[in-house]
């Protein structure tokens, strides 16, 4: 489902990535592991069309992303790729509905098409009692768990994960390990996950290994 070759990026003189090459398949989770300054969280924003490499190829169900316009490209994204971060960047103004809706009305869907899978998935992810509660009402797991249902509003085909866990409590982060697992088997949703958490990359079906801007064979 996507493929990227010989991904490269260069920060000044420093070669974070050195050709990398990943495949992900419909419906799979991967998660990507090592220390600080493998080129990581760079290969996922790439992945996901928020950096652009120095070279190499991008491939989603065939299309070439890097041959795409700005415009275009950032259809596609919005369209077909789900984000969830290490802070949730909610914005303050808007409560979880509207939070969770924004994806869906920037795709210029039906608002009440839009309303209605926003009041779904956050009944799925626990948050029927929160709806119409802003971000600063929320503790810190409701807050990522708005963010899992904005990244899946327009049901994507991919879910891209950078720390997702990060600034979550044990408990919290388990809880989103679960709810991971979860919506990839009932939804089918793909997710590459970069985590520094050994208990969430053990519940993907393949963990891959990255140390100094390259994946290590399996």
């Amino acid at each position: 489902m996507l493929k990227a070759t010989a991904i490269t990026r260069k920060f000044g003189t420093l070669a974070v990535l050195k050709g990398v090459d990943i495949a992900i398949n419909k419906g799979e989770m991967v998660s990507i592991v090592g220390s600080s300054g493998a080129g990581k969280s760079t290969l996922l924003h790439i992945l996901g069309t928020l950096d652009r490499p120095d070279s190499g190829s991008i491939l989603v169900n065939d299309q070439d992303l890097l041959s795409m316009s700005t415009g275009e490209l950032a259809q596609f994204r919005n369209l077909n790729m789900g984000f969830i971060f290490q802070f949730h960047h909610l914005l303050p103004e808007f409560d979880a509905l509207e939070n969770v809706s924004i994806p869906g009305w920037i795709a210029n869907k039906n608002n009440a098409v839009v309303k209605e899978r926003a009041v779904q998935l956050l009944d799925l992810l626990g948050l029927k009692d929160r709806t119409h509660h802003k971000p600063n009402e929320l503790s810190g797991g409701e807050q990522q768990r708005v963010a899992v249902a904005r990244a899946l509003i327009n049901e994507p085909l991919i879910v891209f994960a950078d720390e997702p866990t990060g600034n979550l409590d044990s408990t919290n982060a388990r809880e989103l390990h679960q709810l991971f697992t979860r919506i990839n088997r009932e939804m089918g949703t793909s997710f590459l996950i970069v985590t520094h958490n050994e208990e969430l990359a053990g519940l993907s079906h393949r963990t891959l290994h990255m140390k100094d801007g390259v994946i290590l064979p399996q």
